[in-house]
């Protein structure tokens, strides 16, 4: 038991020696390429290896037949150790610099482009981390570039419809100051209605922006899906009537929701007035609530003849008016005209009580949905 002990202190003190000789080497290329580390690595535990065999060699006295097959066992092993840390490095670094060429196309028009070669798995985590990061970065990009589109359109709208009025308006302000105005009361109800018209337009870009900039403050109550339905096809049937229009509410559930009421009455009321103006006389517009899964869908359903599908997908957009199907079917009255503001509004008051609003095609016209979250019990 002495003599053990006396060997694995020996064996320890040379392999101890050796791996303090090459423990600067380590220190000096931590910041070298990853392969020299592991080849740096691998030549000290391999001196070490071999500095406490030859100890323990020397230390029992062998024969110098046996001293020198120890010596060439180790050297064999020696190198066999080397070169396979070696082309463990190279492989190590090529797929390193695979890696590299690879995170030079993340955010590129190309798309990600994997490495070419197999990579460890530690690599192969951060190759699909930078190819997640890239998919990132496309969709942000692309939203980016719908943003701006959007924007110009707005702006290219905005414009037509406000230079619209006030040419108007500038008409009709000369017509009375020069006195040739043959109806005098009857301009200044249209300047009136104008004035009403580019008011709506302003309070419109207002609430988009506030929505926008997510300062859209809520003020939640525990209200009723029936009461706001009810109040909103109340404010509505004037309009319907009017258009000659049927306005029916049925099925309606009385779930309770947390709401802020003023907002999804606005909601209601912007997808009912759309949906008024985009029905033919003695259309119906339809409006339903139900309760599915811990959420509460309004419904409105409008005989507008359907959205063409490309534009289903773009009909909460800001700015974005529609093609022929969704406009309506009889001469809009003074005032109706909008700038596509409407329903990116009712997206952005639902999306606020995270909720989601959506479309789809129904036989004749379509329908609008928003899902609300109900209240807890």
């Amino acid at each position: 038991m002495h003599d053990l002990l006396e060997m694995a202190a020996i064996a320890a003190l040379g392999a101890g020696l050796a791996g303090i000789a090459g423990w600067p080497a380590v220190v000096l290329l931590r910041r070298r390429s990853l392969s020299w580390s592991l080849f740096t690595v691998a030549l000290v535990t391999v001196l070490a290896v071999a500095a406490g065999t030859i100890a323990v060699a020397q230390a029992m006295f062998l024969s110098r037949h046996d001293y020198g097959v120890v010596v060439v066992v180790l050297a064999m092993g020696s190198v066999v150790s080397l070169v396979v840390a070696w082309l463990l490095g190279r492989q190590v670094a090529i797929g390193s610099m695979e890696l590299r060429r690879a995170a030079r196309t993340v955010g590129s028009d190309a798309g990600f482009t994997a490495p070419a070669v197999p990579l460890n798995s530690e690599l192969q985590a951060l190759g699909a981390e930078l190819a997640a990061t890239s998919e990132r970065l496309a969709e942000s990009r692309q939203r980016e570039r719908a943003l701006e589109s959007s924007r110009r359109e707005l702006i290219a709208w905005i414009s037509h419809d406000l230079r619209t009025p006030l040419a108007g308006l500038r008409a009709m302000a000369e017509a009375l100051e020069d006195g040739v105005a043959d109806d005098p009361s009857r301009y200044h109800a249209r300047i009136r209605t104008e004035v009403d018209r580019l008011t709506g337009m302003v309070d419109d870009l207002f609430e988009l922006s506030r929505i926008q900039a997510g300062a859209l403050t809520l003020s939640l109550s525990r209200v009723s899906v029936y009461d706001l339905v009810g109040d909103a096809i109340a404010g509505a049937y004037p309009l319907a009537r009017e258009r000659g229009v049927h306005l029916v509410g049925g099925g309606i559930a009385p779930v309770p929701v947390e709401v802020d009421p003023r907002e999804i009455t606005r909601v209601l009321a912007n997808l009912l007035v759309n949906a008024i103006r985009a029905t033919p006389v003695d259309g119906t517009v339809a409006v339903s609530a139900h309760a599915f899964d811990r959420e509460v869908v309004l419904s409105v359903t409008d005989g507008c003849g359907g959205i063409p599908e490309a534009d289903l997908s773009r009909v909460f957009d800001t700015g974005f008016r529609g093609a022929a199907a969704r406009t309506p079917r009889t001469t809009p009255a003074a005032g109706e005209a909008g700038a596509g503001l409407g329903l990116a509004i009712v997206r952005g008051i639902v999306e606020a009580h995270e909720g989601r609003a959506s479309v789809r095609n129904v036989t004749g016209g379509c329908c609008f949905e928003i899902a609300l979250p109900t209240a807890a019990l």
